[in-house]
């Protein structure tokens, strides 16, 4: 199907009825890694020597079929202007500063882009030079993301990371000098990490003083080198103990938990999640990138191609969908809810109507049983939020929505 039929298909008549779009994010997956994590399930593949010219001309390729595909998928989103853009992967800092500020000004020259738009570039230690960040800050990134992940270097051995303590604390001062605000990504949970090796970690990280904190629980994935040979984790109880060590020491560092996994200084969060868990819009190009975007009576979910030569070839022909489907209304509620919930500051019931084009009879009953199970609770007229407790069981909590 070409995208000329697709938007005249988007914009038939149907049951939802979305009073108006709300707002739209891009996202860019570069999917090329050093090495390929144990842990990680992201669409993302190891690339022998980045450096040679093989490798660069396979990045160059990539970066022309992003640009294809975003060329591609224009009559879907015309006339709407994006909010944000995150480029991750993968590794983006694999590419030089020189190809993001390439790739940024295609976008520029094909998409409006609001004043003071946020673009983050995913980056990790170990993977740039001495004023490798000043550069990406040149060429239009606004915003670093950090995957620090540990600065105990048996833990990042461990976690198959390329970089140790010096390189990740060298990065963060980097970025702390060439950007207004940054995200340190942290894990805890690791193999055999006890609370103190946490307290080191969390002291190390406070020390620098970031805006923004990212905190994940280490999980087992399918189809992960750790799923085959699992190492040996805390038990959950531990876990939940390092979780409130966490949010203590964040805290201490004058940084909100805003979301299930993000804490920050106020006027620092970030403004693309933030629109993915608002249930906002986002077109996501490049391989395997997935795509939420909303029609005056429907919401559709894409998939691009996964396999990077595959997307590649798909891409630079004007077909790198992988999926397209329309997300049935049934679905709307828990899908908004899965997201909304992630939120301190929960939703407002206006907001639910406006992005899903559902009534509020969609989710009253399970809105009840919420507040009457302790996990919800309505902050003003028509402003809900999820308790502590809905917060300590969000998992509990969005399972109430499930059609």
């Amino acid at each position: 199907m070409s995208y000329s039929a697709d938007i005249q298909h988007y914009m038939r008549p149907g049951i939802l009825q979305l009073k108006e779009l709300p707002p739209l994010s891009l996202y860019i997956h570069l999917p090329w890694c050093i090495r390929k994590c144990p842990y990680c399930d992201f669409n993302s593949h190891a690339m022998p020597a980045p450096q040679a010219s093989d490798g660069q001309a396979r990045m160059q390729r990539y970066l022309d079929a992003v640009i294809a595909d975003l060329d591609a998928a224009l009559p879907l989103i015309w006339g709407r202007s994006v909010i944000s853009i995150f480029i991750g992967g993968g590794t983006p800092s694999l590419f030089s500063a020189e190809q993001i500020d390439h790739l940024l000004a295609q976008v520029r020259a094909r998409l409006r882009l609001v004043a003071g738009c946020e673009i983050t570039l995913e980056a990790n230690p170990g993977t740039f030079e001495t004023d490798r960040f000043a550069a990406y800050r040149a060429a239009g990134v606004t915003r670093l993301s950090v995957g620090v992940q540990s600065f105990n270097d048996e833990h990042l051995k461990q976690l198959g990371r390329v970089h140790n303590r010096d390189q990740a604390l060298a990065a963060l001062h980097e970025a702390k000098a060439a950007f207004d605000t940054f995200n340190l990504d942290l894990m805890y949970a690791l193999p055999s990490q006890s609370l103190e090796m946490l307290q080191q970690d969390l002291e190390t990280a406070m020390s620098v003083r970031p805006p923004h904190v990212s905190v994940y629980h280490l999980t087992i994935e399918p189809n992960t080198f750790f799923a085959k040979f699992p190492p040996a984790l805390p038990d959950d109880d531990v876990a939940y103990d390092m979780l409130d060590l966490i949010t203590e020491a964040t805290g201490q560092q004058g940084l909100e938990r805003y979301e299930i996994s993000a804490y920050a200084q106020t006027g620092h969060q970030c403004q693309h999640n933030q629109n993915y868990w608002q249930f906002g819009d986002y077109l996501g190009i490049g391989a395997g990138a997935h795509s939420k975007l909303s029609f005056a009576h429907r919401v559709i979910r894409q998939i691009r191609i996964r396999d990077p030569q595959r997307y590649m070839d798909g891409a630079l022909q004007g077909a790198a969908i992988a999926q397209d489907n329309e997300v049935g209304r049934k679905d709307l509620p828990f899908e908004y809810m899965l997201n909304a919930l992630r939120l301190r500051s929960g939703f407002m019931l206006e907001d639910y109507q406006n992005r899903t084009g559902m009534p509020l009879s969609s989710i009253e009953g399970a809105l009840e049983q919420g507040v009457d199970k302790g996990l919800l609770e309505l902050v003003a007229p028509g402003h809900i939020r999820p308790t502590t407790r809905g917060y300590d069981f969000l998992s509990d909590l969005q399972e109430l929505f499930i059609p």
